[in-house]
């Protein structure tokens, strides 16, 4: 019986039916597959249309100019599938269970929308990827890696990358690193939210976050069932007095320069912060996010190098190379390393392995040493251009962490103010900013103090992003 409300029949000169001519001049062998592929797609996007009654077999056959069989075969296999529908002396027929598809890829990156100037912090030069150096990586690869080293990694992550890791952090952040406890991760995010699995199975519930601190520090540990917990800084890092008051034993911090503010731990602080973690038999997350990127005098060591035992270091390339590599390293004390592997084999058994021979051969033949010297010496510049033209266009602005990092905080005298009209005009003008209220509950908001980044922007950028800010105000 014929199915109610069907359509018409599929004729030779219909757009569906045009469909089907270009798999009936596929090879012979794919003729079948191209034939049965046409007729999905076509029900999937619609140009057939459920209740649609198609061409007997015979008839598709002559007008394709293909074989019935081949034609049968397809009808059979649609139906099995469900995309068509068979009655016994009524025909074939597009069954209901396909609904027409529009598929869209859509880009959720993060970006300003239509911004003419943007300081958003947290982006380096995208640019200065070291493209040529990384091609001639990924050939060198390429030719010596052997077969078997495509199987399944070592979660940990290859040995030769481990052990460039091992010695890279070493002789440039002043670690304490065993190859044995280093962990490959895709990036800070995954070493954040690994850690975070391994103490809420060992029955910690709250984490110590920097406030002001990185708003994703608190959404990744999050995920894993721990609360974050706001701690206060004073001048000289995160004050311990509030850290002892809270009961937490484990405290995320960015010691060397840390966001947004840019202050440095004391070597005070740092001391205080071992004694806690010894106290309560604790952790110290240390997020070395840009540790490398010290202008003004030597990079501060990380103060994983101070108790190996009772920090945990995690740091990635996103700020040197490019954060889409999604490569980073995580060092953990003994007593954790075992649990961490196994959180990490049971995520995702292990990263690409040609993405960790090729970052070993880039270390190992320095070129990475060589990216981060170009990038310093960019982003010095930029950070250079950035304060002059805050004091060209914003006389009396006093402009603080500066020696280090890719963003400076930027504390604008009271006549820019209140707070909502600075940010009110700027997004009017297209410029895109972001206020240190933004980062932290204990952030004075009665000032108008911004998180600017520079290190994405060329200096002429920089200077034409500050005259619009200036212009939008005087507007």
């Amino acid at each position: 019986m014929t199915p109610s409300g069907a359509a018409e029949e599929m004729t030779p000169s219909g757009a569906a039916w045009e469909l089907l001519v270009p798999a009936a001049s596929a090879p012979a062998r794919a003729r079948g597959r191209a034939l049965q592929a046409a007729l999905r797609e076509a029900v999937r996007t619609g140009r057939l249309a459920p209740g649609t009654r198609l061409p007997s077999s015979r008839e598709l056959a002559a007008d394709l100019g293909v074989s019935r069989g081949l034609v049968t075969e397809a009808y059979e296999q649609l139906t099995a599938e469900g995309y068509l529908r068979s009655d016994r002396g009524a025909g074939t027929w597009v069954g209901g269970a396909a609904r027409a598809a529009h598929p869209r890829a859509r880009d959720l990156a993060p970006r300003p929308a239509g911004a003419r100037a943007d300081f958003l912090p947290g982006t380096p030069d995208l640019s200065l990827f070291p493209r040529a150096a990384w091609a001639a990586a990924q050939r060198g690869v390429l030719a010596e890696l052997p077969h078997q080293a495509l199987g399944y990694p070592d979660p940990r992550g290859l040995p030769r990358l481990r052990t460039a890791l091992a010695e890279l952090l070493a002789r440039r952040r002043g670690v304490v690193a065993d190859p044995e406890r280093v962990i490959v991760v895709s990036g800070v995010a995954q070493a954040t939210t690994l850690l975070g699995f391994v103490l809420h199975a060992r029955g910690v519930r709250a984490i110590g976050v920097e406030d002001p601190g990185s708003p994703e520090h608190g959404t990744l540990y999050a995920s894993a069932g721990l609360d974050a917990v706001p701690l206060p800084l004073d001048g000289e890092g995160l004050a311990t007095g509030p850290l002892k008051e809270s009961g937490v034993r484990a405290v995320v911090t960015t010691p060397a320069h840390q966001f947004p503010s840019g202050i440095a731990y004391s070597a005070r602080r740092r001391t205080e912060l071992l004694d806690w973690a010894r106290s309560v038999d604790g952790l110290v997350v240390e997020d070395d996010y840009d540790g490398d990127f010290r202008y003004d005098r030597a990079p501060v060591g990380a103060l994983q190098g101070l108790d190996p035992e009772r920090v945990a270091y995690t740091g990635s390339v996103s700020k040197s190379l490019a954060p889409g590599l999604r490569l980073g390293w995580l060092l953990v004390p003994a007593a954790l390393a075992e649990e961490v592997v196994e959180r990490k084999r049971t995520m995702d058994l292990g990263n690409p392995v040609v993405d960790q021979a090729l970052l070993a051969r880039f270390v190992e033949r320095g070129d990475y040493d060589r990216q981060l010297r170009r990038c310093q010496r960019a982003y010095r510049e930029r950070r250079d251009t950035l304060v002059s033209a805050l004091e060209e266009h914003f006389p009396g602005t006093e402009v603080s962490g500066i020696a280090a990092g890719l963003h400076v905080i930027a504390a604008l005298p009271g006549r820019y103010g209140p707070p909502e009209y600075f940010l009110e005009r700027t997004a009017a003008a297209g410029v895109a900013v972001r206020p240190l209220a933004d980062y932290g509950r204990a952030v004075e908001r009665a000032d108008v103090r911004l998180v600017l980044g520079y290190a994405h922007q060329s200096p002429a950028r920089i200077r034409d992003g500050v005259r619009l800010m200036a212009q939008a105000l005087r507007a």
